[in-house]
């Protein structure tokens, strides 16, 4: 299925390799890529993030660790075996380049923008599974969420340097 612009309004990178790779986005043909033709792609302008030549390494080391823990479905991080928020929150930390923070702000946009809610994801993720928030990206559903998102942001940037 080819994707429109729309649903990737908010990940520009994405939507970039999307677009370079034939108007698809298959997790087994990035993880056997070659790795400089794909950090060709990452790379050629515009490139798909600032540190095109690390992000591509890590996307693809991403992609390779699905292929080899979950034979390439990245769906069965939250749906293999019905875990709890506990276990996702687990799984997603388990990913190359994720950690505690990236991962809760994961399963906080699983559970608010995908409908994906198992048992205590709202605990598990922390405060970014509280309702009605604007901490992050999981909060981001129009030009004005994103805006309070970044408020917040500023602000609590703000207080950390007074303190």
């Amino acid at each position: 299925m080819a994707l429109s612009r729309s649903p990737w309004r908010w990940f520009n990178g994405p939507y970039k390799l999307h677009t370079r790779l034939g108007g698809k986005l298959d997790v087994h043909e990035i993880a056997d890529y070659d790795p400089d033709a794909f950090a060709a792609l990452a790379t050629t302008p515009p490139v798909i993030h600032r540190y095109g030549d690390s992000m591509a390494k890590r996307v693809q080391a991403l992609c390779q660790y699905v292929v080899a823990e979950y034979d390439g479905d990245v769906t069965a991080i939250w749906t293999r075996d019905k875990p709890t928020g506990a276990e996702v929150l687990k799984r997603l930390k388990a990913l190359p380049g994720y950690g505690e923070q990236k991962a809760k702000i994961f399963l906080a946009l699983l559970g608010k923008q995908l409908g994906v809610t198992p048992y205590g994801w709202r605990k598990a993720a922390g405060d970014y599974g509280a309702a009605n928030s604007r901490r992050s990206v999981a909060d981001v559903v129009d030009a004005g969420t994103l805006q309070e998102v970044r408020a917040f942001k500023k602000a609590t940037k703000a207080r950390a340097t007074t303190n």
